[in-house]
């Protein structure tokens, strides 16, 4: 699997009526607005597609529905991680049938495999329900609790799943990261997943990255991966720290819940969140609007 992503993989949201259930409707508007902005992908029904708070069936529906309007402009990987493993197999096999590029899953958190060589075992399964289609195992510590070495993982995990693509990395640990990427001899693919680090794994190698906000501020990172490349570390570092107060806005105002209010204010409604997370109410939307306006978020949305 020595392909390698490059450019920004979006994380979607998931569109939600006002009753809460799902609304299949929006998910064109919000791959035309990736394609407009310069996004290569989707990495659907992840953490920010709440996919936990979703039915089985839900994210099969929202699953075939990127398939179906993302083209040749989007790639899909379909995230498919579940505590039961049976479940997240046949999301894995149902993602292969409708044509997906590639699989991603997150280990249980509840129950947490003890060993390393437990969590390469349950990997394996569920990649095995989509045998043609890459695998990429969804680092996400601080969410699930499991702290194993990444480069262990594809060095353990390299000669058990013949159709492992690599690594969707969330996690602040940049030592870790170059290890992951030059691990196996720098043969799989390791995106990486802190959009407010974007910059720090750019200087250490990575290429492609997979983030939420790239759903809404794509230009504002596509700006610091030029200016890199470019070898304008000044711009870069300037661009950066503009993505950087805009997530810590976001942070402030509750993370994913104040994400989809963004959207709404970008001109794409993606609705309430699901219980356990509270959406914005009236005057917190208004107070976040005004302060990402003050901050120049809107004026930044458009490429120059």
């Amino acid at each position: 699997m020595s392909r390698k992503t490059e450019g920004l993989i979006a994380a979607p949201f998931t569109a939600f009526h006002q009753d809460g259930s799902l609304d299949l409707s929006v998910i064109q508007r919000q791959a035309e607005g990736l394609v407009r902005a310069g996004v290569r992908g989707a990495f659907i029904c992840g953490t920010t597609g709440e996919s936990l708070s979703l039915t089985l069936d839900e994210r099969r529906l929202v699953a075939q529905r990127w398939v179906e309007v993302a083209g040749s402009e989007l790639t899909i990987i379909v995230h498919t991680g579940h505590n039961c493993l049976s479940d997240a197999r046949a999301l894995a096999q149902h993602a292969q049938e409708i044509g997906a590029a590639a699989t991603g899953a997150f280990g249980p958190g509840y129950f947490r495999p003890s060993c390393l060589a437990d969590l390469v075992e349950w990997c394996a399964a569920v990649a095995g329900g989509a045998p043609n289609i890459p695998f990429y195992y969804y680092h996400i510590p601080s969410l699930t609790g499991l702290h194993f070495s990444m480069p262990g993982l594809l060095t353990a995990a390299a000669g058990r799943i013949a159709n492992l693509g690599g690594l969707k990395f969330t996690h602040e640990n940049m030592m870790e990261y170059s290890q992951a990427l030059a691990a196996v001899g720098g043969r799989y693919d390791v995106l990486f997943g802190r959009d407010e680090a974007l910059l720090s794994a750019l200087a250490v190698g990575a290429r492609g990255a997979v983030g939420s906000t790239y759903n809404y501020s794509a230009p504002v990172y596509l700006r610091v991966m030029e200016a890199f490349d470019a070898g304008r570390m000044d711009d870069a570092r300037r661009h950066q720290a503009k993505a950087v107060e805009f997530i810590d806005l976001l942070i402030e105002y509750g993370g994913l819940p104040a994400g989809k209010a963004i959207m709404k204010m970008s001109g794409v409604d993606c609705g309430p969140v699901r219980l356990p997370l509270r959406s914005l109410d009236d005057e917190q939307y208004r107070r976040l609007h005004d302060r990402l306006d003050a901050a120049g978020f809107f004026a930044l949305q458009k490429l120059a």
